[in-house]
Parts: structure tokens; C-alpha cells; sequence
């Protein structure tokens, strides 16, 4: 699931984390992932970065961070194996581990006429190579090895000895230097049983001699099978993030309530999960054929894997109609658990969308409803004003648009005042009669409501404008306190105070941020422009082309003022112009 870390939604956001294990990954403002990393428990993990004193690389990282992503698995064993795939794949900034040409051991029988059992890394691999793995604890596979080597060996010298060599005479070798054909099969049959996870029979005889060494307190014999057993247990622990037949696969599952179906994909290539896609979208009649629809869209930009791997929630011809000769339905073993895994997150997204977007959404509307209420109709569509200037200088307006539930940043408009310098009620005037006059000449949707910056005057003036174009809309005043911050609305010449931790407050308060945060910006930029330009244009043979080339090559007056007669004579100014810049910016 991904969530946007910003604003008052961030301790939510981060107490709706599971406790599961499962890996994270951290992306920038851009959406690119910066850092993946691991959990046994996501929840406290994640909420970790935000949280206390960090070092400065995290610091750094913590500072860009703008959503995270998480996909949730069974066990930390495989959380360490999806990390890998995840790292490799994005080779993320910050992770300054296994983004080289390193990767995790496999356990190799190597294919030769004379097999040995080696522990492998690769960073690509080759289908026809026998591997088990991969093991994220390098020390309990190496382990595992030496366990193996002892009770089923198979080759141990490298090259082959002329003669019987010591593993040989210590039965820790079949012995190819000894015989001229030697059967492999037996002990490859029972390596490869015990690395696919039944090791009942090895665990049950280490146990019995663990026993036996402590009953005889040989202490230190009984402490090496105890590390045999743990080794045993932690290498050969199920791990279904990767299966051992290199196919690609995508694990498709869903979950759905009465409004809403959460899709969850997780993406094995080449036999490992490497990524997963998730969306939680809204369905009209059947989230079947939402899903279904979904799908088949998804693909048509995508390249079908070997397989889809669906559960048991759609039958398998229906299934095939769409996906023919792809579709796997297992009912046990690896992909079983990991469709189930698949649904088990296509839960988790659909539970945390319900509680932070679609309560959100219901919120929204609630607001609206009481906005709507207010002033008398139906309100989806905003438009809000706000004024600025400085002692009369670059008068501007500024005007955003709230529309279908979002901000409307493409309606967004600026406005440069023509008929007032610090007059606020002539500036309302001005921009309301330009917006709409121009909005009935292109026979254009007007707004359900006018918010304008500022009280009874403000509002009484927009009124009167609308009045002569023959508009009825109702217009409402977003009264400030002396600290610029939203106190109150006016309607109909009536100053109503606002409950600070009510909706409709924050509802207006985050419009009158917006249209101030717009409209200062713009007015910055409008002052700079003007504060630079007009000297320039005063000054004697400085025309529009050499006031270009000066503009290009200096980025500020100060810079100007700093060139060198040198300097300026570079891009073709003459000397009697470079005298006149020098006196007229002095």
C-alpha cells in the first residue's frame, strides 16, 4: 500500500501499519524508490524514521522521503529474501548494501560427471545449474554444508586426486580418485529431499546425539549439534518469495467490500518475487468484472508471464476466457501459499484505503454538505480570490479553483490589476467583473460559490460586480484575524466564527492557504520582475536585445553592478552604454 507523508494525516497513516513482517520501500517527491528495506514488524520499523535522534545519512533519507510503499510477508526469513530481489532491482540511493555485484549463497550441486556440493553465489543463473536457495544467513548455509558433506558426501576434491585422498579414507568423499564409476544418485536424491525441507530424519538423529553428549556431559560435543540443528532449521526454513523453476508468474488476488475492490499482484521473473502492484479502485455492480476488466487492461501494457496464478474466488473457465492457457489454480504447496500471501495483502490494502481515503472522502463530503447548506444550494465547484500588493506595487490577483472533490490546479489564474494600485475593494471589482464577463463571453460553467479574501466591504463589492452582469452567485467573505489566519466567514452582511477543530473550518482554511500560498508567489515574482526591469529600462542605449544578452549573462543588479568594463563589452555593449549601466544602477 502507498501513502503520502505529509500533513496532519502522518500519525495516522503511520499507526494503520501492520505488525507483520514484510519489506518497506521509501521513495522522493519524483516517486522514485530511495531505500528498501525490512521488518519483522512493519509498523514499528517504519515508524522508527520518524521518530527520535538518527544519524545523518538518515536524517538525509528522512528528509526525502514523500510515500513509502510495503508489501507484507509470512515470515522475516522471507522478508530478508523479497529485500534482496527489491534492492537488485531498484538499486535504491541510500541502500549502501547488496546494490553491487553481490548476492546471497545458493547451495549448488554442481553438474558435472563428478558432482560436488559447493555453496554458490550468482548474480544471474543459469536454468540447467542444480540450486537450492537462496540463504540469506550465509553461516547456517555454509554449515548446512558441512552437515551435508558428512552425511551424504559426494565429491570434496578439486581437482581429482591420482590418488585415494583423505576425505576418502575419512568416508567424507565417494571417492572418484579411488573408483572409476561412482554412483551419485543415492546421496543427490537425499540431499535434495532434505534442502526441499524434510529434514525430520537428520534433526531427530542430531537431537538424540545432543542428548547424548550433554547426558555424558560432553558439553562442548552437545553445543556443535545444537548449532547443527539451528543451522539445519534456519537454512532449510520454507521460503516461498522464490521457487526454483526460473518461470515468470504474476500471484493475482482481490478483495472487495460494497464499494471498493483492492487488486494485489506479486511479480516473480525468473522464479523469484521481485515487485508487486497494487490499486484500489471503486466498482459500480459486479468486482468480479472490475477485477477481470482490470486485469486485462493491465496486461494489454504489460508482457503476460509464463503463468497467472489466481485463487479459488473466480472459476478457472471463466479465468481462461479471458487468460487462455496461463491460468494456474493450485490448491497446495509454494504457489498456494503464495496466492494466499497475495490475498492477504489485497486485504491489508483494501482495510487501510477504507480507513484513510474513504473515511477522508466521507469527511469531505460531510464538509461540503454543511458548506452547501450555508449558502443555500448545491456547492462542487469553488473559485477563490485573494489580493496582493506592496505600497502600491505589482498589484495582482490570484485565483484557484476547487472542483470534483480536488484542487483544480490546471483552472488556476493570475491576474495583473490595471485599474487600482492598493485599493482592495476597486481590485475586487476589477478581477470578479474580468473573470466573469469573460467566462459569459466563452459560454463557460460558472462556479456554485465565490470565496473572496476579506469581510463585509470585500464581499458587499463582488456582490455589486456580479449584480451587473446579471450573475447569481452567492459569495462568500473568508474573514482573517491580525495574524492572516481564517476566523470566520461572511455571508449575507453576517459574521459567523468558526469552531477551529470543526470541518467547515479546515475545509476553508486549507482554500484561504492555498489561494494566499498561490498568490504571494505570484506577486513575488511579478515584484522581482518589475524591481529589475525598470531600472534597465531607463538607462540610454539599452535596447530589448542588449537588455537580453545583460539579463542572460548576470543573474541579479548586484552581479551588474560587480561586472567589469571587460566583462560587459563581452556581449557587445559599448563603452558609452557599460558608462550609462554604471551610472544608472549606482
Amino acid at each position: 500500500m502507498s501513502y503520502n507523508i505529509n500533513g496532519d494525516l502522518m500519525k495516522e497513516k503511520l499507526a494503520l501499519l501492520p505488525t507483520s513482517p514484510g519489506c518497506y520501500l521509501m521513495l522522493n517527491e519524483k516517486g522514485d524508490v530511495i531505500y528498501v528495506g525490512k521488518a519483522k514488524n512493519l509498523k514499528n520499523r517504519v515508524k522508527s524514521y520518524f521518530s527520535g535522534a538518527h544519524n545523518a545519512k538518515t536524517e538525509k533519507l528522512v528528509s526525502e522521503i514523500r510515500d513509502f510503499n510495503y508489501i507484507v510477508t509470512n515470515s522475516e526469513q522471507e522478508s530478508l529474501i523479497l529485500e534482496f530481489n527489491l534492492i537488485k532491482k531498484y538499486a535504491p540511493l541510500y541502500n549502501i548494501r547488496l546494490i553491487d555485484d553481490k548476492s546471497y549463497p545458493y547451495i549448488e550441486i554442481t553438474n558435472e560427471k563428478d558432482p560436488m556440493l559447493v555453496v554458490s553465489r550468482y548474480t544471474s543463473v543459469d536454468k540447467d545449474k542444480i540450486l537450492f536457495g537462496p540463504y540469506p544467513n550465509v553461516i547456517s548455509a555454509k554449515e548446512t554444508l558441512k552437515l551435508l558433506q558428512k552425511l551424504y558426501p559426494l565429491r570434496r576434491c578439486n581437482p581429482i586426486s591420482k590418488k585415494p585422498c583423505m576425505y576418502y579414507h575419512l568416508g567424507l568423499c565417494l571417492g572418484p580418485c579411488a573408483h572409476e564409476h561412482v554412483d551419485y544418485s543415492e546421496n543427490i536424491e537425499k540431499i535434495t529431499k532434505f534442502l526441499k525441507g524434510d529434514t525430520k530424519e537428520v534433526l531427530s538423529v542430531l537431537k538424540a546425539r545432543m542428548k547424548e553428549a550433554s547426558e555424558t556431559l560432553e558439553f562442548e560435543k552437545a553445543m556443535e549439534y545444537r548449532d547443527m540443528i539451528r543451522a539445519v532449521e534456519e537454512t532449510t526454513q520454507k521460503q516461498i518469495i522464490s521457487l526454483n523453476d526460473f518461470k515468470d508468474r504474476d500471484f493475482v488476488s482481490f478483495a472487495c467490500n460494497e464499494d471498493d475492490i483492492a487488486i494485489h499482484i506479486l511479480m516473480m521473473r525468473q522464479g523469484r518475487i521481485l515487485d508487486s502492484h497494487q490499486n484500489v479502485i471503486s466498482f459500480m455492480d459486479d468486482p468480479k468484472e472490475t477485477f477481470l476488466s482490470y486485469l486485462v487492461n493491465f496486461y494489454d501494457k504489460f508482457l503476460l508471464p509464463d503463468e497467472l496464478v489466481f485463487d479459488q474466488q473466480i472459476d478457472e473457465e471463466t479465468l481462461n476466457h479471458y487468460f487462455d492457457g496461463r491460468v494456474v489454480q493450485p490448491k497446495k504447496g509454494d504457489k498456494k501459499r503464495l496466492i494466499d500471501l497475495a490475498h492477504i495483502n489485497a486485504v491489508e490494502d483494501l482495510n487501510h484505503y477504507f480507513k484513510l481515503y474513504r473515511a477522508k472522502s466521507e469527511k469531505l463530503n460531510e464538509q461540503l454538505i454543511e458548506l452547501s447548506n450555508i449558502v443555500g444550494r448545491k456547492v462542487e465547484h469553488i473559485e477563490v480570490f485573494d489580493n496582493a500588493h506592496l505600497f502600491g506595487t505589482a498589484p495582482i490577483s490570484g485565483m484557484i479553483v476547487w472542483k470534483d472533490n480536488h484542487l483544480e490546479r490546471k483552472m488556476y489564474r493570475k491576474f495583473h490589476l490595471q485599474t487600482t494600485t492598493n485599493d482592495d475593494y476597486q481590485a475586487i471589482e476589477e478581477v470578479i467583473y474580468r473573470r466573469y464577463q469573460r467566462l459569459l463571453i466563452e459560454k463557460q460553467a460558472m462556479p456554485d460559490l465565490i470565496c473572496v479574501d476579506g469581510g463585509k466591504g470585500q464581499v458587499s463589492r463582488a456582490l455589486e460586480t456580479l449584480k451587473q452582469l446579471n450573475l447569481d452567485i452567492p459569495v462568500l467573505g473568508l474573514k482573517k484575524n491580525t495574524f492572516h489566519q481564517l476566523e470566520g466567514y461572511v455571508l449575507n452582511e453576517e459574521v459567523t466564527m468558526l469552531d477551529k477543530k470543526g470541518g467547515l473550518y479546515q475545509f476553508l482554511g486549507k482554500l484561504s492557504e492555498e489561494v494566499h500560498r498561490f498568490t504571494i508567489s505570484f506577486h513575488k515574482d511579478t515584484k522581482n520582475r518589475k524591481d529589475y526591469s525598470s531600472v534597465l529600462d531607463n538607462i540610454p542605449g539599452l535596447g530589448k536585445e542588449r537588455k537580453k544578452k545583460l539579463l542572460i549573462k548576470f543573474s541579479s543588479l548586484d552581479a551588474i553592478k560587480a561586472a567589469s568594463n571587460d566583462e560587459l563589452r563581452e556581449i557587445g555593449l559599448p563603452d558609452k552604454v557599460i558608462k550609462a549601466i554604471k551610472e544608472g544602477i549606482s
